[in-house]
């Protein structure tokens, strides 16, 4: 019998380790973007995430040698979706309206947190930002995205 939980209860307790092999809940978790690029969840909290992943130019580069922008801007959506699913209710979904993203250093080898939180939290409409940092600490990046809550038949098949 499987045991559905919300999506905020399902990924901390896949944090945690403790989550029952029978658990599930509506969200598709992890993701298959997330697996494939090795995003892994570190911390979550209710319209909070916190993901990081391990970079190498040899597999995220671009043409410079560096790790490929649009890697960061992927980083930086997973983050922002992961965060919002945390807080929508049950049978909602939602969608990106924007993800606007500002870069300030390279990244080669290293290991990146994206750190998200909820500048403004509506009832429809929500804007996060995202901060990419190094493991040096440096910022690496500054995301912001506006995600849009569907609900009732806007919801359906999402």
């Amino acid at each position: 019998m499987k045991s559905i939980l919300s999506t905020l209860d399902f990924l901390q307790q896949h944090i945690e380790g403790s989550l029952p092999s029978n658990a599930v809940t509506e969200m598709q978790y992890p993701t298959a973007i997330s697996e494939l690029l090795g995003f892994r969840i570190i911390a979550i909290a209710k319209g909070k995430a916190t993901l990081e992943v391990f970079t190498d130019p040899s597999i995220h580069g671009n043409q410079q040698g560096t790790v490929h922008g649009g890697f960061l801007g992927e980083l930086a959506d997973a983050a922002i979706g992961t965060a919002h699913s945390t807080a929508i209710d049950t049978g909602e979904s939602f969608t990106s309206i924007d993800l606007q993203i500002k870069f300030f250093r390279p990244v080669w080898k290293s290991k990146l947190t994206a750190t998200v939180f909820p500048v403004r939290a509506g009832r429809t409409v929500s804007h996060y930002q995202c901060e990419i940092t190094r493991e040096d600490g440096q910022l690496v990046a500054l995301a912001s995205g506006t995600i849009m809550t569907l609900r009732g038949d806007l919801a359906l098949g999402r």
